[in-house]
């Protein structure tokens, strides 16, 4: 599935989450919100193969009923366990991560996160968006701080920069958390044990700066809205519906 140089979108899609149960499968517009993740990300044409990859019999079979490419895991702690296993399964030489709770994900958003990689400026790539100081101060919107070339110098749940002065004068970034990487990346990460910053963050991507891989951070004015509550969910439904839905299923 995919050459040695293929690049290969995987959406991780766990069905059993704390916050929202089941929430890959919940209707949005009269599809589950798994298949508007797919749909949305198959229009980039950088992609060589998009598939879903799942450790719930349920989505599994619901994407071989929509004829949606998909593969039945085992059991992962985390969504970058599950992507490895993907790897090991697969041919590409490039890696997106797509997350399976991401339903307003663009084609631009999957090819800022090639540009980096497909150039060859580095081997791991992420996504930032402007936010103002309010939306900083909230811990579920990761934040990060990057370098004058665009390289990520840290990733925190804290609003970074901290503004010592009290200036106003800061700019503040959301990490979008989605990622290219390179196959030589992914086995990287799979090989090094979490490391003390990514423990205390609870944020996977420290593993890598703490061990001297760079991240390129690409800015975008596109957020994304990703659901882990019913809130989420509700905006994500909106967003959709006033673009995207055809009127039949409004």
């Amino acid at each position: 599935m995919g050459g040695a140089s293929g690049i290969i979108g995987v959406i991780p899609a766990r069905l059993n989450s704390q916050r929202l149960a089941g929430k890959v499968l919940l209707p949005i517009g009269g599809r589950p919100m798994i298949h508007w993740v797919y749909e949305r990300a198959r229009k980039s044409d950088l992609l060589d193969t998009l598939l879903v990859a799942t450790d719930s019999r349920e989505v599994y079979e619901y994407c071989a009923g929509e004829n949606i490419p998909s593969l039945l895991t085992r059991e992962h702690p985390s969504g970058s366990d599950r992507l490895y296993e993907v790897v090991e399964r697969t041919g590409g030489g490039f890696y997106v991560n797509i997350q399976g709770d991401e339903p307003t994900v663009s084609a631009e958003h999957v090819e800022l996160l090639l540009r980096p990689l497909l150039s060859g400026k580095a081997e791991v790539s992420t996504l930032k968006t402007a936010v103002d100081k309010t939306a900083a101060q909230n811990p579920n919107c990761v934040k990060v701080v990057t370098d004058a070339e665009g390289r990520a110098l840290y990733f925190s749940r804290h609003p970074v920069p901290f503004d010592r002065d009290g200036s106003d004068d800061i700019s503040y970034y959301k990490h979008i958390g989605l990622y290219g990487y390179t196959r030589a990346a992914l086995e990287l990460f799979h090989r090094l044990p979490q490391s003390p910053l990514e423990l205390a963050e609870k944020l996977e991507q420290l593993r890598f700066l703490e061990n001297g891989v760079t991240i390129a951070v690409m800015e975008t004015p596109l957020d994304t809205i990703g659901v882990d509550t019913e809130e989420d969910l509700e905006k994500a439904r909106a967003f959709l519906a006033a673009d995207f839905i055809p009127p039949e299923n409004k």
